[in-house]
């Protein structure tokens, strides 16, 4: 029994302890934590914004830039590696024919290569050549028939320049094999540069390749060489460490440098690694190493947009208040709980004769006048349970009304940053490094989707070329679907005679056919009812007037808009009517603001600057950065008369004022929280079971006996109500032992028998 004993005491001294583990202490000290740490923050980070020598917007823009130029620069080479790769095997598929054959009509498809060679492989000797000479030297002929024979590989010639060598293979039987190489130039092309950027590419140790746009100032060397030294160094990382997970855009390493001042003017980079269009997959041209690293001047901005006395203020204004609402839990709610906890503690020990010491408001002050009328009972008073008196009026107020008060103070704070201060406005003001890179980006991608329909229609007519007209159905399709399977922007291909009939075909059913045959555009657009057709043909000088039709599909050209940082990116054609977008469109819709309509129209002009690239801040319905630029340059592409639009808003780009209203937003969003979180928790944990544990001890002192009171929590509350259920207890074995003691004075009553 002992034992037992001793057992039970331990039990309630943790179960005492319990307390300080829950209850009403912790809510009360997460929410001046919070307080004081988002005061802290407030004071100490929200006001150094806008301090850097440039916005962060501008340095992301760079990256941006060199990110388009290593797009741009792979892709050109892995087209030119695909393009001697399949030209080489349709010759050696077909009939013989003499190597100055074969670089004529390689010429007259292709106008891209700086030199072209066939070279028979086995004694080395040239044997026909076109262009500029090529370093033929620096090939190692014994090396051809390994794994990667035929890989491509920079050569530097004699005044310094660095070359592309692309090697195929020409074979027929009875004849020894040749090689056909073909060199291109390391440029980034179809990057627009704009005034006062350069562009340069590296190779894996930081040398300097080949540069545009850089002039012969001492400076501008320097700058190009430091920022070269830095950029070889970071492109070593491994691509998944280099972003955060999951940030998408370019699958490789990329970044922002900043360099030196002068004049109120910096230097800033931006510089990508050349990757594969899928991550973690690269293609010959990648495992080069080459790195694309583009830099411009900004201009400085050394003065802080927001106001630091008004962060330093927010975060006094924000102590005070959360002083008084903390102020007021601790002597509202804790210390009129704590007494309780205390009193109902002394009376179920059985300490009954002094008074109850009452609280003055709310549900304490309920349980408290509750308790004293139970002493009063456990004394035997006479008329206790309905002489006692109420917590009157004072007990109306309650602890809910108490939280919604410090609830009020604390949105005082919080309101007026999510709501009114540090709003940005339409004025805001966008830096014109960023109008300029808006502008260029989109001349850049107009040029790739020149180039792109170019390519496409060069790539039919180097089919259409070596077909033979004692070829076979069967074998025209095998050609289609090879070519169909190096290039996935067709699709479908196929042979088409004059008849509108389909001789061959690879891919989905054609379109063209029957009296819709006699088309001969090289290039043309088609409204199908529910997306664009974009359709090239090829005439094939062999098969008597039929020709190659290639049909693109739409995604492939919605497919070169998509860029990060440029917002929306649509192409539209010579009614202004939307061709294409890098988002959700119905296709040959009018632009869905005036204001990007009179873009395209200035951006077509063939008065004062004529057509170019043009570029516009719009104020109308929020700022944003507009650009249009038409597809100029030549090539069947031309005709089309498209142009690229692009809108950007402005309040997603890192911006200075557009960062201090988020980071205000952001405050005013902690704070709600906060409060939110910790003044539930405070009503979830104490409040609630408190008004409960107010109406059963009422209940008690009223009267009811049989009524069990359980803890909710092993709380200060708890504690209380274990302090009610023994008291409970104790009253009920009063009113036995007085029920006893009256049945025994009752005049005339006996004792009963025992009975059988």
């Amino acid at each position: 029994m002992a034992a037992s004993r001793s057992k039970r005491r331990r039990r309630t001294r943790r179960r005492a302890d319990m307390s300080l583990l829950g209850g009403i202490r912790p809510p009360i000290a997460a929410l001046s934590a919070v307080l004081l740490a988002l005061a802290a923050l407030t004071a100490f980070q929200l006001g150094h914004i806008g301090k850097g020598a440039v916005p962060p917007a501008v340095l992301t823009s760079q990256q941006h830039f060199a990110e388009d130029g290593a797009i741009a620069l792979r892709t050109s080479l892995d087209e030119s590696v695909t393009d001697i790769g399949r030209t080489a095997s349709l010759f050696s598929a077909g009939a013989p024919v003499s190597p100055d054959s074969v670089l004529d009509k390689l010429g007259s498809v292709y106008q891209k290569w700086r030199g072209t060679a066939v070279i028979e492989i086995k004694s080395g000797r040239l044997e026909a050549q076109r262009g500029e000479n090529l370093p033929l030297t620096a090939l190692d002929l014994t090396t051809l028939n390994g794994e990667n024979g035929l890989a491509p590989r920079m050569v530097r010639l004699e005044d310094g320049q660095v070359r592309l060598l692309t090697l195929g293979l020409l074979s027929w039987p009875g004849r020894p094999q040749e090689l056909l190489v073909a060199s291109s130039s390391l440029k980034v092309p179809g990057v627009s540069l704009g005034k006062g950027r350069a562009i340069a590419v590296l190779d894996a140790s930081g040398h300097v390749l080949s540069s545009s746009g850089i002039g012969s100032s001492e400076r501008a060397d320097k700058q190009l060489a430091a920022f070269a030294r830095t950029a070889a160094e970071k492109a070593k990382r491994n691509p998944l460490q280099s972003k955060e997970p999951g940030s998408g855009g370019f699958p490789g390493v990329s970044g922002s440098l900043l360099g030196d001042s002068a004049a109120g003017q910096r230097s800033v980079a931006g510089y990508a690694k050349l990757s594969g269009p899928t991550p973690g997959e690269g293609t010959d041209v990648t495992a080069l190493g080459l790195t694309v690293v583009s830099f411009v001047s900004a201009t400085e901005q050394h003065s802080a947009v927001g106001d630091s006395f008004f962060w330093i203020a927010a975060a006094g204004a924000l102590l005070a208040l959360g002083a008084l609402a903390v102020g007021l839990l601790v002597v509202t709610v804790q210390r009129p709980l704590l007494q309780l906890f205390l009193e109902s503690r002394r009376i179920g020990r059985g300490d009954l004769h002094r008074p109850v010491t009452l609280p003055k408001y709310g549900e304490a002050a309920r349980i408290g006048a509750a308790l004293d009328r139970l002493r009063r009972q456990l004394l035997g008073e006479p008329g206790a349970p309905a002489d006692s008196p109420r917590p009157g009026r004072r007990g109306r107020i309650g602890t809910r009304a108490l939280l919604v008060l410090c609830a009020v103070l604390l949105l005082a704070w919080s309101a007026p940053l999510l709501l009114t201060l540090n709003r940005a406005g339409t004025s805001v003001k966008v830096p014109q490094t960023i109008v300029d890179d808006q502008r260029e980006r989109t001349e850049t991608v107009a040029d790739r989707v020149r180039r792109a329909l170019n390519e496409g229609h060069a790539d039919l007519t180097a089919v259409a070329s070596v077909l033979t007209a004692k070829a076979t159905p069967a074998e025209l399709t095998a050609v289609l679907e090879r070519t169909r399977a190096e290039h996935g922007r067709y699709a479908s291909l196929y042979v088409l005679k004059p008849d509108g009939t389909v001789l061959a075909r690879a891919g989905a059913e054609p379109h063209l056919t029957g009296a819709k045959g006699g088309s001969r555009e090289a290039l043309a657009v088609t409204d199908t009812g529910h997306e664009p057709l974009l359709t090239e043909y090829a005439e094939a000088p062999a098969l008597g007037g039929a020709a190659v039709v290639g049909e693109l599909r739409i995604d492939f050209v919605n497919a070169l808009l998509r860029r990060p940082g440029m917002g929306e990116v649509r192409v539209v054609d010579a009614k202004h009517r939307v061709v294409g977008s890098n988002n959700g469109y119905r296709a040959f819709t009018k632009l869905p603001d005036a204001a990007l309509d009179s873009l395209v129209t200035s951006a077509n002009q063939k008065t004062g600057k004529g057509p170019g690239s043009r570029a516009a801040v719009l104020r109308d319905g929020g700022t944003s950065i507009a650009a249009a630029a038409p597809l100029t340059g030549g090539g069947v592409a031309q005709p089309l008369n498209w142009t690229i639009v692009s809108l950007q808003h402005a309040k997603g780009l890192e911006i200075p004022a557009y960062t201090v209203q988020n980071r205000t937003v952001l405050a005013g969003l902690l704070g709600l929280t906060g409060a939110a979180a910790c003044l539930g928790w405070l009503h979830i944990i104490v409040v609630r079971p408190l008004r409960t544990l107010a109406e059963r001890a009422e209940a008690v002192a009223d009267g009811d006996r049989r009524t069990v009171l359980y803890p909710t929590h092993h709380d200060e509350v708890g504690a209380v109500t274990r302090s009610l259920e023994v008291i409970r207890q104790r009253l009920q074995e009063q009113r036995k032992r007085d029920a006893g003691a009256d049945a025994s004075r009752t005049p005339g009553r006996t004792t009963p028998a025992g009975r059988n």
